[in-house]
Protein backbone atom coordinates (compact mmCIF):
# COMPACT_ATOMS: atom_id res chain seq x y z
CA UNK A 1 0.00 0.00 0.00
CA UNK A 2 1.27 2.99 -1.11
CA UNK A 3 2.86 5.35 2.04
CA UNK A 4 1.40 8.98 2.27
CA UNK A 5 4.79 10.23 2.72
CA UNK A 6 6.25 9.14 -0.33
CA UNK A 7 2.89 10.45 -2.34
CA UNK A 8 4.27 13.73 -3.27
CA UNK A 9 7.10 12.35 -4.85
CA UNK A 10 5.37 9.80 -6.60
CA UNK A 11 3.20 12.30 -8.32
CA UNK A 12 6.02 14.30 -9.19
CA UNK A 13 7.13 10.99 -11.22
CA UNK A 14 3.50 11.45 -12.07
CA UNK A 15 3.16 14.15 -13.09
CA UNK A 16 6.40 13.77 -15.83
CA UNK A 17 4.71 10.87 -17.15
CA UNK A 18 1.81 12.29 -18.15
CA UNK A 19 3.60 15.57 -19.82
CA UNK A 20 5.40 12.59 -21.88
CA UNK A 21 2.31 11.35 -23.01
CA UNK A 22 0.41 14.29 -23.52
CA UNK A 23 3.01 17.33 -24.11
CA UNK A 24 0.01 19.57 -25.17
CA UNK A 25 -1.19 19.34 -22.03
CA UNK A 26 1.95 20.21 -19.90
CA UNK A 27 1.02 23.73 -18.42
CA UNK A 28 -2.25 22.29 -17.29
CA UNK A 29 -0.84 19.19 -15.67
CA UNK A 30 2.04 21.22 -14.19
CA UNK A 31 -0.57 23.49 -12.31
CA UNK A 32 -2.29 20.57 -10.94
CA UNK A 33 0.67 18.84 -9.88
CA UNK A 34 1.84 21.71 -7.94
CA UNK A 35 -1.80 22.64 -6.48
CA UNK A 36 -1.38 18.60 -4.85
CA UNK A 37 1.94 19.66 -3.31
CA UNK A 38 0.59 23.33 -1.88
CA UNK A 39 -3.02 21.61 -0.17
CA UNK A 40 -2.82 17.70 -0.74
CA UNK A 41 -6.07 16.01 -2.13
CA UNK A 42 -6.85 13.39 -4.64
CA UNK A 43 -4.57 13.73 -7.27
CA UNK A 44 -6.63 11.70 -9.53
CA UNK A 45 -9.98 13.69 -9.19
CA UNK A 46 -7.84 16.79 -9.80
CA UNK A 47 -6.09 15.71 -12.91
CA UNK A 48 -9.55 14.39 -14.19
CA UNK A 49 -11.86 17.39 -13.16
CA UNK A 50 -8.93 20.14 -14.84
CA UNK A 51 -9.68 17.66 -18.23
CA UNK A 52 -7.51 17.31 -21.16
CA UNK A 53 -6.11 13.72 -19.15
CA UNK A 54 -8.97 10.89 -20.02
CA UNK A 55 -9.36 8.40 -17.14
CA UNK A 56 -7.58 5.49 -19.23
CA UNK A 57 -4.43 7.14 -19.78
CA UNK A 58 -4.65 8.51 -16.12
CA UNK A 59 -5.26 4.99 -15.26
CA UNK A 60 -2.28 3.41 -16.95
CA UNK A 61 0.10 6.32 -16.33
CA UNK A 62 -0.53 6.18 -12.48
CA UNK A 63 -0.15 2.31 -12.47
CA UNK A 64 3.17 2.65 -14.02
CA UNK A 65 4.03 5.53 -11.61
CA UNK A 66 3.55 3.78 -8.14
CA UNK A 67 4.37 -0.04 -10.47
CA UNK A 68 0.72 -1.00 -9.55
CA UNK A 69 -1.69 -3.81 -11.63
CA UNK A 70 -4.24 -2.63 -13.62
CA UNK A 71 -7.52 -4.50 -12.95
CA UNK A 72 -9.57 -5.68 -15.46
CA UNK A 73 -13.24 -4.41 -14.72
CA UNK A 74 -14.90 -5.38 -17.95
CA UNK A 75 -14.87 -9.22 -18.04
CA UNK A 76 -13.90 -9.71 -13.69
CA UNK A 77 -16.96 -9.83 -11.14
CA UNK A 78 -15.98 -8.43 -7.61
CA UNK A 79 -17.19 -11.41 -5.15
CA UNK A 80 -19.41 -11.53 -2.46
CA UNK A 81 -17.00 -12.14 0.25
CA UNK A 82 -14.90 -9.38 -1.00
CA UNK A 83 -18.31 -6.56 -0.79
CA UNK A 84 -18.75 -7.70 2.56
CA UNK A 85 -15.85 -5.92 3.79
CA UNK A 86 -16.57 -2.18 2.53
CA UNK A 87 -19.74 -0.56 2.54
CA UNK A 88 -21.86 0.80 -0.29
CA UNK A 89 -21.81 4.49 0.81
CA UNK A 90 -17.71 4.12 1.42
CA UNK A 91 -17.26 2.42 -1.87
CA UNK A 92 -18.67 5.34 -3.64
CA UNK A 93 -17.14 7.90 -1.06
CA UNK A 94 -13.66 6.57 -2.00
CA UNK A 95 -14.02 5.17 -5.12
CA UNK A 96 -12.81 1.79 -4.12
CA UNK A 97 -13.94 -2.05 -5.37
CA UNK A 98 -13.46 -4.97 -3.64
CA UNK A 99 -12.75 -7.82 -6.30
CA UNK A 100 -11.71 -10.78 -4.08
CA UNK A 101 -10.84 -11.90 -0.28
CA UNK A 102 -8.73 -15.17 0.07
CA UNK A 103 -9.06 -15.19 4.32
CA UNK A 104 -6.53 -13.36 4.06
CA UNK A 105 -5.77 -10.79 2.12
CA UNK A 106 -8.73 -8.46 -0.22
CA UNK A 107 -7.20 -6.69 -3.28
CA UNK A 108 -9.75 -3.39 -4.70
CA UNK A 109 -9.76 -2.14 -7.51
CA UNK A 110 -8.62 1.84 -6.86
CA UNK A 111 -8.98 4.97 -8.98
CA UNK A 112 -6.63 7.14 -6.98
CA UNK A 113 -4.37 5.05 -4.78
CA UNK A 114 -2.42 8.48 -4.22
CA UNK A 115 -5.59 9.78 -2.25
CA UNK A 116 -4.64 10.12 1.19
CA UNK A 117 -8.28 9.69 2.84
CA UNK A 118 -8.26 5.96 0.71
CA UNK A 119 -5.10 5.42 1.93
CA UNK A 120 -6.11 5.60 5.57
CA UNK A 121 -9.50 4.14 5.17
CA UNK A 122 -8.15 1.28 3.53
CA UNK A 123 -5.59 0.84 6.49
CA UNK A 124 -8.51 0.57 8.85
CA UNK A 125 -10.10 -2.59 6.97
CA UNK A 126 -9.42 -5.65 9.40
CA UNK A 127 -7.79 -7.84 7.20
CA UNK A 128 -4.21 -9.44 7.03
CA UNK A 129 -2.99 -7.49 3.60
CA UNK A 130 -4.84 -5.07 1.18
CA UNK A 131 -4.02 -5.64 -2.25
CA UNK A 132 -4.31 -2.32 -4.70
CA UNK A 133 -5.08 -2.61 -8.54
CA UNK A 134 -5.61 0.55 -10.54
CA UNK A 135 -8.45 1.17 -13.02
CA UNK A 136 -10.17 4.07 -14.90
CA UNK A 137 -12.76 5.92 -12.92
CA UNK A 138 -15.77 5.66 -15.42
CA UNK A 139 -14.77 1.70 -15.15
CA UNK A 140 -14.30 1.56 -11.48
CA UNK A 141 -17.57 4.07 -10.87
CA UNK A 142 -19.60 1.70 -13.12
CA UNK A 143 -18.71 -1.52 -11.53
CA UNK A 144 -19.32 -0.02 -8.03
CA UNK A 145 -23.00 1.03 -8.85
CA UNK A 146 -23.47 -3.03 -10.05
CA UNK A 147 -21.92 -4.12 -7.08
CA UNK A 148 -23.90 -2.20 -4.53
CA UNK A 149 -27.38 -1.88 -6.28
CA UNK A 150 -29.86 0.13 -4.05
CA UNK A 151 -32.63 -2.40 -5.30
CA UNK A 152 -31.01 -4.86 -3.76
CA UNK A 153 -32.66 -4.45 -0.29
CA UNK A 154 -35.96 -4.08 -2.06
CA UNK A 155 -36.90 -6.83 -1.15
CA UNK A 156 -36.50 -6.50 2.79
CA UNK A 157 -38.59 -3.51 2.05
CA UNK A 158 -41.72 -5.45 0.52
CA UNK A 159 -41.52 -8.23 3.17
CA UNK A 160 -41.92 -5.23 5.74
CA UNK A 161 -44.82 -3.79 3.50
CA UNK A 162 -47.06 -6.85 2.98
CA UNK A 163 -46.62 -7.51 6.79
CA UNK A 164 -47.42 -3.98 7.98
CA UNK A 165 -50.42 -4.01 4.91
CA UNK A 166 -51.70 -6.96 6.68
CA UNK A 167 -51.55 -5.46 9.96
CA UNK A 168 -53.02 -2.29 9.27
CA UNK A 169 -56.55 -1.48 8.01
CA UNK A 170 -56.45 1.93 7.05
CA UNK A 171 -56.44 2.42 2.98
CA UNK A 172 -53.58 3.84 1.41
CA UNK A 173 -54.48 7.09 0.70
CA UNK A 174 -55.35 7.66 4.39
CA UNK A 175 -51.57 6.83 5.22
CA UNK A 176 -49.29 10.33 5.86
CA UNK A 177 -46.04 9.31 4.71
CA UNK A 178 -44.93 12.77 5.92
CA UNK A 179 -44.96 11.45 9.49
CA UNK A 180 -43.71 7.91 9.25
CA UNK A 181 -40.95 6.64 10.22
CA UNK A 182 -37.91 7.23 7.47
CA UNK A 183 -37.37 3.44 7.45
CA UNK A 184 -40.64 2.65 6.64
CA UNK A 185 -40.71 0.55 3.54
CA UNK A 186 -42.50 2.31 0.87
CA UNK A 187 -40.52 5.93 1.68
CA UNK A 188 -37.44 3.59 1.36
CA UNK A 189 -38.70 1.95 -1.79
CA UNK A 190 -38.72 5.05 -3.05
CA UNK A 191 -35.31 6.17 -2.24
CA UNK A 192 -33.87 3.05 -3.17
CA UNK A 193 -35.38 3.66 -6.83
CA UNK A 194 -34.57 6.86 -7.33
CA UNK A 195 -30.76 6.15 -6.09
CA UNK A 196 -29.98 3.07 -8.08
CA UNK A 197 -31.41 5.12 -11.29
CA UNK A 198 -28.79 8.12 -10.76
CA UNK A 199 -26.48 5.34 -10.41
CA UNK A 200 -27.46 3.79 -13.91
CA UNK A 201 -27.35 7.01 -15.42
CA UNK A 202 -31.24 7.10 -15.83
CA UNK A 203 -32.91 9.84 -17.37
CA UNK A 204 -36.29 9.09 -16.37
CA UNK A 205 -38.56 6.70 -14.01
CA UNK A 206 -41.26 4.69 -14.89
CA UNK A 207 -43.73 3.73 -12.20
CA UNK A 208 -46.47 1.47 -13.92
CA UNK A 209 -49.03 -0.18 -12.58
CA UNK A 210 -50.78 -3.35 -13.88
CA UNK A 211 -53.19 -6.17 -13.08
CA UNK A 212 -50.97 -8.64 -11.48
CA UNK A 213 -47.97 -6.31 -10.41
CA UNK A 214 -46.24 -2.64 -10.48
CA UNK A 215 -43.50 -2.50 -13.39
CA UNK A 216 -40.36 -0.10 -12.38
CA UNK A 217 -38.52 0.69 -16.21
CA UNK A 218 -35.16 3.07 -16.34
CA UNK A 219 -34.46 4.88 -19.43
CA UNK A 220 -30.70 4.52 -20.15
CA UNK A 221 -29.42 5.98 -22.76
CA UNK A 222 -32.56 6.34 -24.54
CA UNK A 223 -33.59 2.91 -24.20
CA UNK A 224 -36.02 1.75 -21.36
CA UNK A 225 -35.18 -1.37 -19.07
CA UNK A 226 -37.44 -3.10 -16.71
CA UNK A 227 -35.70 -3.23 -13.13
CA UNK A 228 -37.97 -4.14 -10.80
CA UNK A 229 -41.33 -6.14 -10.41
CA UNK A 230 -43.54 -4.65 -7.37
CA UNK A 231 -46.72 -6.07 -5.55
CA UNK A 232 -49.73 -4.70 -7.33
CA UNK A 233 -50.98 -3.38 -3.78
CA UNK A 234 -48.19 -1.00 -3.07
CA UNK A 235 -48.76 0.88 -6.50
CA UNK A 236 -50.78 3.69 -5.08
CA UNK A 237 -48.72 3.74 -1.45
CA UNK A 238 -45.71 4.26 -3.73
CA UNK A 239 -47.45 7.26 -5.76
CA UNK A 240 -48.89 8.85 -2.73
CA UNK A 241 -45.21 8.98 -1.09
CA UNK A 242 -44.34 10.75 -4.16
CA UNK A 243 -47.04 12.87 -4.32
CA UNK A 244 -46.18 14.53 -0.69
CA UNK A 245 -42.38 14.47 -1.93
CA UNK A 246 -43.25 16.30 -4.62
CA UNK A 247 -46.09 18.65 -2.61
CA UNK A 248 -48.79 17.18 -5.20
CA UNK A 249 -52.65 16.42 -4.34
CA UNK A 250 -52.67 12.73 -2.61
CA UNK A 251 -56.65 12.54 -3.31
CA UNK A 252 -56.96 13.47 -6.92
CA UNK A 253 -56.56 10.66 -8.46
CA UNK A 254 -57.84 11.03 -12.20
CA UNK A 255 -56.42 14.34 -12.93
CA UNK A 256 -53.27 14.20 -14.51
CA UNK A 257 -50.58 16.29 -12.38
CA UNK A 258 -46.76 17.38 -11.66
CA UNK A 259 -44.50 18.61 -9.07
CA UNK A 260 -41.20 17.96 -8.35
CA UNK A 261 -38.35 17.66 -5.47
CA UNK A 262 -34.88 17.50 -4.42
CA UNK A 263 -32.65 14.80 -2.87
CA UNK A 264 -29.13 13.97 -2.03
CA UNK A 265 -27.72 11.10 -3.54
CA UNK A 266 -24.29 9.72 -3.09
CA UNK A 267 -23.15 13.23 -1.99
CA UNK A 268 -25.42 14.55 -5.10
CA UNK A 269 -27.85 17.13 -5.25
CA UNK A 270 -31.06 15.49 -6.99
CA UNK A 271 -33.77 17.20 -8.88
CA UNK A 272 -36.72 15.00 -9.39
CA UNK A 273 -39.71 16.44 -11.51
CA UNK A 274 -43.27 14.45 -11.76
CA UNK A 275 -45.74 13.74 -13.46
CA UNK A 276 -48.82 11.46 -12.69
CA UNK A 277 -51.89 10.09 -14.82
CA UNK A 278 -54.57 8.06 -14.53
CA UNK A 279 -54.67 4.43 -16.54
CA UNK A 280 -57.04 1.98 -16.15
CA UNK A 281 -54.91 -0.26 -14.16
CA UNK A 282 -54.25 3.36 -11.60
CA UNK A 283 -51.94 6.01 -11.51
CA UNK A 284 -48.85 5.91 -13.85
CA UNK A 285 -45.74 7.97 -12.31
CA UNK A 286 -42.87 9.20 -14.42
CA UNK A 287 -39.74 11.25 -12.37
CA UNK A 288 -37.44 12.85 -14.86
CA UNK A 289 -33.92 12.65 -12.77
CA UNK A 290 -31.75 15.57 -13.13
CA UNK A 291 -28.49 15.50 -11.92
CA UNK A 292 -27.59 18.94 -10.43
CA UNK A 293 -23.79 18.23 -10.18
CA UNK A 294 -23.55 17.20 -13.93
CA UNK A 295 -21.08 19.95 -15.40
CA UNK A 296 -22.54 21.89 -18.61
CA UNK A 297 -21.14 20.72 -22.21
CA UNK A 298 -19.49 22.70 -24.66
CA UNK A 299 -20.22 22.93 -28.44
CA UNK A 300 -16.73 21.45 -29.02
CA UNK A 301 -17.95 18.33 -26.96
CA UNK A 302 -21.07 17.65 -28.21
CA UNK A 303 -19.83 15.07 -31.29
CA UNK A 304 -20.31 18.02 -34.11
CA UNK A 305 -17.83 17.33 -36.77
CA UNK A 306 -15.42 20.31 -37.29
CA UNK A 307 -16.95 21.35 -40.76
CA UNK A 308 -20.37 21.48 -39.14
CA UNK A 309 -19.27 23.13 -35.68
CA UNK A 310 -17.80 25.77 -37.64
CA UNK A 311 -20.78 26.90 -39.76
CA UNK A 312 -22.47 26.71 -36.85
CA UNK A 313 -20.33 29.06 -34.50
CA UNK A 314 -20.81 31.28 -36.84
CA UNK A 315 -24.09 30.82 -36.82
CA UNK A 316 -24.67 31.62 -33.64
CA UNK A 317 -22.27 34.79 -33.42
CA UNK A 318 -24.51 36.96 -34.58
CA UNK A 319 -25.79 39.55 -32.83
CA UNK A 320 -29.46 39.24 -33.71
CA UNK A 321 -32.04 36.66 -35.04
CA UNK A 322 -33.58 33.75 -34.55
CA UNK A 323 -31.28 29.87 -33.90
CA UNK A 324 -33.71 27.07 -33.96
CA UNK A 325 -33.27 23.67 -31.88
CA UNK A 326 -35.40 20.90 -33.88
CA UNK A 327 -35.63 17.06 -32.79
CA UNK A 328 -38.07 14.61 -31.15
CA UNK A 329 -38.82 14.77 -27.31
CA UNK A 330 -35.33 13.52 -25.33
CA UNK A 331 -33.23 14.23 -28.50
CA UNK A 332 -30.84 16.15 -26.51
CA UNK A 333 -32.22 19.74 -27.60
CA UNK A 334 -32.06 21.92 -23.93
CA UNK A 335 -28.57 19.98 -24.22
CA UNK A 336 -27.04 21.85 -27.28
CA UNK A 337 -29.22 25.89 -26.16
CA UNK A 338 -26.99 25.50 -22.94
CA UNK A 339 -23.62 24.29 -24.59
CA UNK A 340 -24.12 27.51 -27.31
CA UNK A 341 -25.35 29.53 -24.40
CA UNK A 342 -21.98 28.38 -22.92
CA UNK A 343 -19.98 29.37 -26.16
CA UNK A 344 -21.59 33.20 -26.16
CA UNK A 345 -22.31 33.95 -22.74
CA UNK A 346 -19.57 37.17 -21.90
CA UNK A 347 -19.62 39.26 -18.86
CA UNK A 348 -20.48 42.23 -21.35
CA UNK A 349 -24.30 41.09 -22.29
CA UNK A 350 -27.45 40.14 -20.89
CA UNK A 351 -28.87 36.17 -21.14
CA UNK A 352 -31.94 35.63 -20.11
CA UNK A 353 -33.65 32.06 -20.36
CA UNK A 354 -37.64 31.04 -19.87
CA UNK A 355 -37.99 27.38 -19.45
CA UNK A 356 -40.06 24.83 -18.34
CA UNK A 357 -38.46 23.42 -16.39
CA UNK A 358 -35.33 24.55 -15.40
CA UNK A 359 -32.86 21.88 -15.83
CA UNK A 360 -29.43 23.30 -16.38
CA UNK A 361 -28.21 25.87 -13.10
CA UNK A 362 -26.36 28.16 -14.98
CA UNK A 363 -24.51 30.84 -12.69
CA UNK A 364 -24.01 33.68 -14.82
CA UNK A 365 -27.31 33.89 -16.60
CA UNK A 366 -30.81 35.09 -15.23
CA UNK A 367 -32.93 31.54 -15.31
CA UNK A 368 -37.17 31.86 -15.27
CA UNK A 369 -39.09 29.05 -14.49
CA UNK A 370 -42.33 29.36 -15.92
CA UNK A 371 -45.52 28.71 -13.63
CA UNK A 372 -49.10 28.45 -14.69
CA UNK A 373 -50.36 28.71 -11.16
CA UNK A 374 -49.11 32.37 -11.25
CA UNK A 375 -49.92 33.03 -14.70
CA UNK A 376 -46.63 33.10 -16.46
CA UNK A 377 -46.38 31.43 -19.25
CA UNK A 378 -43.66 31.27 -22.24
CA UNK A 379 -45.48 34.08 -24.00
CA UNK A 380 -46.42 36.00 -20.85
CA UNK A 381 -42.60 35.81 -19.89
CA UNK A 382 -41.41 36.52 -22.74
CA UNK A 383 -42.94 39.76 -22.71
CA UNK A 384 -41.64 40.53 -19.73
CA UNK A 385 -37.89 39.40 -20.47
CA UNK A 386 -38.22 42.24 -23.66
CA UNK A 387 -38.93 44.82 -20.93
CA UNK A 388 -35.30 43.89 -18.89
CA UNK A 389 -32.92 44.99 -21.67
CA UNK A 390 -31.99 41.28 -22.92
CA UNK A 391 -29.03 40.52 -25.70
CA UNK A 392 -29.60 36.56 -25.92
CA UNK A 393 -32.85 35.23 -24.65
CA UNK A 394 -33.18 31.27 -24.69
CA UNK A 395 -37.13 30.24 -24.81
CA UNK A 396 -37.19 26.26 -23.85
CA UNK A 397 -39.71 25.68 -26.37
CA UNK A 398 -41.96 27.20 -28.94
CA UNK A 399 -45.19 25.67 -28.51
CA UNK A 400 -47.75 28.28 -29.56
CA UNK A 401 -48.58 30.76 -32.35
CA UNK A 402 -48.34 33.80 -29.61
CA UNK A 403 -44.75 32.56 -28.31
CA UNK A 404 -43.93 32.03 -31.84
CA UNK A 405 -44.48 35.53 -32.32
CA UNK A 406 -43.27 37.04 -29.52
CA UNK A 407 -39.71 35.04 -30.42
CA UNK A 408 -39.73 36.57 -34.01
CA UNK A 409 -40.22 39.68 -33.23
CA UNK A 410 -37.86 39.54 -30.59
CA UNK A 411 -34.87 38.57 -33.49
CA UNK A 412 -36.15 41.40 -35.71
CA UNK A 413 -36.15 43.91 -33.19
CA UNK A 414 -32.14 43.40 -32.12
CA UNK A 415 -31.91 40.11 -29.88
CA UNK A 416 -30.44 37.08 -30.65
CA UNK A 417 -32.99 34.10 -29.15
CA UNK A 418 -32.86 30.28 -29.16
CA UNK A 419 -35.30 28.05 -29.23
CA UNK A 420 -36.76 24.93 -29.48
CA UNK A 421 -39.06 23.77 -31.98
CA UNK A 422 -40.82 19.74 -32.57
CA UNK A 423 -39.84 18.70 -35.90
CA UNK A 424 -38.46 16.05 -38.01
CA UNK A 425 -35.58 17.81 -39.98
CA UNK A 426 -34.28 21.42 -40.19
CA UNK A 427 -36.14 22.64 -42.91
CA UNK A 428 -39.33 21.01 -41.60
CA UNK A 429 -38.72 23.51 -38.86
CA UNK A 430 -38.99 26.65 -40.72
CA UNK A 431 -42.54 25.24 -41.89
CA UNK A 432 -43.69 24.06 -38.54
CA UNK A 433 -43.40 28.05 -37.50
CA UNK A 434 -45.50 28.73 -40.93
CA UNK A 435 -47.90 26.14 -39.59
CA UNK A 436 -48.36 27.66 -36.42
CA UNK A 437 -49.91 31.00 -38.22
CA UNK A 438 -46.88 32.73 -38.57
CA UNK A 439 -45.70 34.63 -42.00
CA UNK A 440 -43.59 33.83 -44.30
CA UNK A 441 -41.73 36.65 -44.51
CA UNK A 442 -41.68 36.91 -40.72
CA UNK A 443 -40.16 33.38 -40.58
CA UNK A 444 -37.44 33.80 -43.07
CA UNK A 445 -36.42 37.30 -42.35
CA UNK A 446 -35.80 36.34 -38.34
CA UNK A 447 -34.63 32.88 -38.41
CA UNK A 448 -30.75 32.43 -39.67
CA UNK A 449 -29.95 29.01 -38.76
CA UNK A 450 -31.97 26.04 -37.72
CA UNK A 451 -30.18 22.62 -35.98
CA UNK A 452 -31.98 19.21 -36.11
CA UNK A 453 -30.95 16.55 -33.70
CA UNK A 454 -30.66 13.25 -32.43
CA UNK A 455 -29.22 10.81 -30.50
CA UNK A 456 -27.76 7.53 -30.78
CA UNK A 457 -25.99 5.06 -28.49
CA UNK A 458 -22.61 4.63 -28.48
CA UNK A 459 -20.27 1.25 -29.39
CA UNK A 460 -19.07 0.10 -25.93
CA UNK A 461 -15.86 0.83 -25.74
CA UNK A 462 -14.28 -2.44 -24.09
CA UNK A 463 -16.30 -5.08 -25.74
CA UNK A 464 -16.29 -3.99 -29.67
CA UNK A 465 -16.08 -6.95 -31.88
CA UNK A 466 -16.94 -7.65 -36.17
CA UNK A 467 -20.04 -8.80 -36.70
CA UNK A 468 -22.31 -10.15 -40.09
CA UNK A 469 -25.13 -8.05 -40.22
CA UNK A 470 -28.68 -8.43 -41.52
CA UNK A 471 -29.04 -8.19 -44.97
CA UNK A 472 -32.25 -5.80 -44.37
CA UNK A 473 -29.50 -3.57 -42.17
CA UNK A 474 -26.82 -3.82 -45.23
CA UNK A 475 -29.17 -2.65 -47.57
CA UNK A 476 -30.75 0.36 -45.60
CA UNK A 477 -27.18 1.33 -45.05
CA UNK A 478 -26.32 1.37 -48.79
CA UNK A 479 -29.91 3.40 -49.71
CA UNK A 480 -28.52 6.24 -46.89
CA UNK A 481 -25.51 6.68 -49.22
CA UNK A 482 -22.67 4.25 -47.30
CA UNK A 483 -20.65 2.05 -48.70
CA UNK A 484 -19.47 -1.40 -46.69
CA UNK A 485 -17.73 -0.08 -43.53
CA UNK A 486 -16.07 -2.59 -41.35
CA UNK A 487 -18.99 -4.02 -39.33
CA UNK A 488 -18.80 -3.14 -35.28
CA UNK A 489 -20.95 -3.56 -32.68
CA UNK A 490 -20.47 -4.01 -28.76
CA UNK A 491 -20.56 -7.66 -27.65
CA UNK A 492 -21.96 -6.76 -24.40
CA UNK A 493 -19.73 -6.63 -20.86
CA UNK A 494 -19.61 -5.58 -17.34
CA UNK A 495 -18.81 -2.09 -18.06
CA UNK A 496 -22.37 -1.84 -20.27
CA UNK A 497 -24.36 -4.36 -18.38
CA UNK A 498 -24.45 -6.69 -21.76
CA UNK A 499 -26.49 -4.19 -24.06
CA UNK A 500 -23.16 -3.55 -26.18
CA UNK A 501 -23.54 0.36 -26.11
CA UNK A 502 -22.74 3.41 -23.25
CA UNK A 503 -23.30 6.67 -23.53
CA UNK A 504 -24.66 8.46 -26.12
CA UNK A 505 -23.72 10.82 -29.37
CA UNK A 506 -25.42 13.55 -31.18
CA UNK A 507 -26.26 13.32 -34.89
CA UNK A 508 -26.43 17.03 -36.36
CA UNK A 509 -27.80 19.02 -39.28
CA UNK A 510 -27.09 22.15 -39.25
CA UNK A 511 -29.16 24.39 -42.04
CA UNK A 512 -27.68 28.18 -42.80
CA UNK A 513 -30.86 29.79 -43.77
CA UNK A 514 -29.51 31.83 -46.86
CA UNK A 515 -31.44 33.70 -49.66
CA UNK A 516 -32.14 30.69 -51.76
CA UNK A 517 -33.94 29.15 -49.09
CA UNK A 518 -35.70 32.27 -47.93
CA UNK A 519 -37.04 32.87 -51.82
CA UNK A 520 -38.38 29.19 -51.56
CA UNK A 521 -40.51 29.47 -48.11
CA UNK A 522 -41.71 32.96 -49.54
CA UNK A 523 -42.82 31.78 -52.50
CA UNK A 524 -44.99 28.78 -51.09
CA UNK A 525 -42.81 25.81 -52.33
CA UNK A 526 -42.55 22.51 -50.50
CA UNK A 527 -40.25 21.52 -47.68
CA UNK A 528 -39.15 18.59 -50.08
CA UNK A 529 -37.95 21.68 -52.79
CA UNK A 530 -36.46 23.86 -49.78
CA UNK A 531 -35.10 20.66 -48.61
CA UNK A 532 -34.04 19.58 -51.88
CA UNK A 533 -32.38 23.24 -52.84
CA UNK A 534 -30.16 23.41 -49.19
CA UNK A 535 -28.92 19.79 -49.91
CA UNK A 536 -28.04 21.07 -53.30
CA UNK A 537 -26.22 24.00 -51.31
CA UNK A 538 -23.90 21.82 -49.35
CA UNK A 539 -26.69 20.70 -46.33
CA UNK A 540 -25.26 17.16 -44.68
CA UNK A 541 -28.29 15.81 -43.72
CA UNK A 542 -29.27 13.87 -40.70
CA UNK A 543 -28.62 10.65 -42.81
CA UNK A 544 -24.96 11.94 -43.96
CA UNK A 545 -24.27 11.69 -40.48
CA UNK A 546 -25.21 8.90 -38.91
CA UNK A 547 -23.77 7.07 -42.08
CA UNK A 548 -20.27 8.79 -41.00
CA UNK A 549 -20.82 7.35 -37.71
CA UNK A 550 -21.32 3.95 -39.03
CA UNK A 551 -18.57 3.80 -40.70
CA UNK A 552 -16.24 5.39 -38.18
CA UNK A 553 -17.42 2.62 -36.02
CA UNK A 554 -18.98 5.09 -33.17
CA UNK A 555 -22.62 3.37 -33.46
CA UNK A 556 -24.25 0.59 -35.45
CA UNK A 557 -26.77 0.87 -38.63
CA UNK A 558 -30.01 -0.57 -36.35
CA UNK A 559 -29.30 1.92 -33.53
CA UNK A 560 -29.59 4.30 -36.94
CA UNK A 561 -32.29 3.12 -38.46
CA UNK A 562 -34.34 3.08 -34.83
CA UNK A 563 -33.27 7.13 -33.87
CA UNK A 564 -32.65 8.42 -37.38
CA UNK A 565 -33.60 6.85 -40.53
CA UNK A 566 -36.19 8.95 -42.12
CA UNK A 567 -37.83 7.09 -45.07
CA UNK A 568 -39.23 9.93 -47.49
CA UNK A 569 -35.30 10.88 -48.02
CA UNK A 570 -34.83 7.55 -49.72
CA UNK A 571 -38.09 7.26 -51.60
Amino acid sequence: MPDPRQASLEVGQLGLMLVGALPERKAQIEHVVAQFSLRGGAIGRMMLDAGGVDDRTLALTVAHAVHMPLADLRSLAPSVQATAWVQGHDAHRHGVLPMTYDGTALTVAVIDPLDFDLIYFLESIPVVQVNIEIAPASEVRSAINRAYQALAEVDQHLVAFRRDDLASAAPVEAVDYTLSDDEAPVIQVVNKIVTQALRDRASDVHIEPGDAHVRVRFRIDGALTQVLELPSNMGQALVSRIKIMADMNIVERRRPQDGQFQMTVDGRDVDVRVSTTSTIWGEKTVLRILDKSRSLMRLKDLGMPDDTHEIYSRIVQSPFGMVIVSGPTGSGKTTTLYATLSEINRPEINVTTIEDPVEYIFPSINQIQISEQAGLSFATGLKSILRQDPDVILVGEVRDVETARIAVQSALTGHLVLSSVHAVDSVSALYRLLDMGIESFLVTSSIIGVVAQRLVRKICGSCRETYVPTEYAVATFRRMGGTDPEWVRGKGCNLCSGTGFRGRIGVYEVLAVNDDIRALVVAGHTPREARAAAVAKGLRTLQMEAVRLIEEGVTTVDEVIRHVFVTEDLA
